[in-house]
């Protein structure tokens, strides 16, 4: 009976709301952002293209490419971003719920084994769709560096077209490249979600306030993101080129000794600063996005819980 409770907590409507408000909100915040995400993933992937501050390679992408350029890929990642802020959200709240009293004492720690169990579920849920964005991402793209101009990728119509390519001439295994990296990388969002959590639970004792304002949600989220970032973007640039699928340098072996030889290539190529090449954009463009997705999130759980209030009330 207590088992058939717990599964309801987990399947029900506020876990649903919270699910939809999350993929709502990073949906609207990647769009906002997403010219920033678009020299991020340049200067990771590119290696012969110079790190400047983000303003002159969007600059430099807009006069190279074209101003549409800036949103090459739009359409996949907001689709892969969706889904995979739905299933985190859903899960997190979900467990969130389930685990009742679980470390109550230790609210912290409870919520990062939670943000770590649900990344995971996340990445397995999820990286297909992350890879096929990549693809369509860096299609039609002027690289810098020889290897990726002689090593092109077929073209791809559209997202349904690029799985079935990369399933019937890679492989369906092909599609969770970069998985190993991804599941490391799920300290990123626990981290995220337990500073995120954490800052609001300090800021209510503090101030004696039940909520924040959104100026304070915003900066919350911002800051939360910013600790994670830091702390784990050398993965970030391994999991990109991973995804890419086109690293020379790379055997079909153990996907973790293949993290470690994108690791040692980057530091050869490009010393150890290499390894944050493309930070300054990646934190423009993730900081900005976590922190609105995170106002957006909250507002809008908070008004679709209010609507169906109010509708509960007036029944």
């Amino acid at each position: 009976m207590a088992e058939s409770s717990s599964l309801s907590q987990v399947l029900s409507y506020q876990s649903l709301v919270h699910a939809v408000s999350g993929a709502a909100g990073s949906a609207i915040a990647m769009s906002v952002f997403y010219p920033l995400e678009t020299a991020r993933s340049r200067l990771q992937i590119d290696e012969n293209r110079q790190a400047k501050h983000t303003p002159y390679v969007l600059a430099e992408i807009a006069q190279e490419e074209g101003f549409q350029s800036l949103y090459r890929g739009w359409y996949p990642v907001i689709s892969s971003l969706w889904c995979s802020n739905f299933v985190y959200f859903y899960t997190f709240n979900g467990l969130k719920v389930s685990a009742g009293d679980f470390l109550r004492s230790k609210k912290a720690v409870r919520d990062l084994l939670i943000g770590i169990a649900s990344g995971v579920a996340n990445v397995l849920i999820t990286t297909p769709m992350w890879v096929v964005n990549t693809r369509l991402k860096m299609q039609g793209v002027q690289f810098k560096t020889d290897y990726y101009r002689e090593s092109k990728h077929p073209k791809y119509k559209g997202i349904v077209d690029a799985f079935q390519k990369i399933i019937d001439q890679e492989g369906l295994a092909s599609l969770w490249s970069g998985t190993a990296s991804s599941l490391i990388l799920v300290i990123n969002p626990a981290i995220h979600f337990a500073v995120y959590e954490a800052l609001k639970r300090y800021y209510s004792k503090v101030f004696n306030r039940k909520q924040p304002s959104s100026l304070q949600f915003f900066l919350i989220g911002a800051l939360a993101k910013t600790v994670a970032t830091i702390g784990t973007y050398p993965l970030q640039v391994v999991q990109s080129k991973l995804r890419y699928g086109k690293e020379k340098h790379l055997s079909k072996g153990n996907i973790l000794q293949n993290i470690a030889a994108v690791l040692q290539h980057v530091v050869k190529t490009q010393g150890k600063l290499g390894l944050y090449k493309g930070l300054e954009a990646k934190l423009l463009q993730t900081v900005l996005t976590a922190a609105l997705m995170f106002l957006c999130y909250e507002k809008i759980s908070r008004f679709i819980f209010f609507v169906m209030r109010a509708s509960s009330a007036a029944r």
